[in-house]
């Protein structure tokens, strides 16, 4: 490496260091009657017992909202329509970058159930923000409990 240009030296240190890797996920945002679904983790799973919105990976060549209807009809066992983004966010965990898109949804067939989950909760504004939540989770828990306190006043 020594006859190598400072920049050809950086290129060959940087493809040995392993970049973390970076996971696609969707999220979805189910508001029935005031009250917003919350899944909880099952204690097998990464981020064990910690709340989430529904959904997870998006696979190659799928859409977020393909990606969150298959989702949900797996973790959930309902059908869903896709409605609006609500927002994205990125988090470090130590095992990947999560890039996370959450939508709001709504149920078009069936009653969530907690398939994957150890539990599934419907919450108000309030209750969402009790709820010891994934870090990724947290910047659409923050929009969804205001929206849902400005239209409760």
């Amino acid at each position: 490496m020594a006859g190598l240009a400072l920049t050809d030296r950086y290129a060959a240190h940087k493809e040995r260091i392993p970049m973390p890797k970076q996971l696609h996920v969707v999220a979805a945002v189910i508001v029935r009657n005031g009250r917003v679904l919350a899944a909880q983790r099952n204690a097998a799973m990464s981020l064990p017992n910690l709340w989430e919105f529904p959904g997870g990976k998006i696979e190659p060549g799928e859409s977020p909202r393909a990606a969150l209807v298959r989702e949900l009809h797996e973790e959930l066992g309902c059908t869903v329509s896709v409605g609006a983004p609500i927002v994205e966010t990125r988090h470090e965990y130590d095992f990947a970058t999560i890039v996370l898109a959450t939508y709001y949804a709504s149920i078009d067939a069936g009653e969530p159930a907690p398939i994957e989950h150890a539990e599934v909760r419907w919450c108000t504004a309030p209750e969402l923000r009790s709820l010891d939540w994934a870090a990724a989770d947290l910047p659409a828990v923050a929009a969804v409990a205001s929206q849902l306190e400005a239209m409760q006043q």
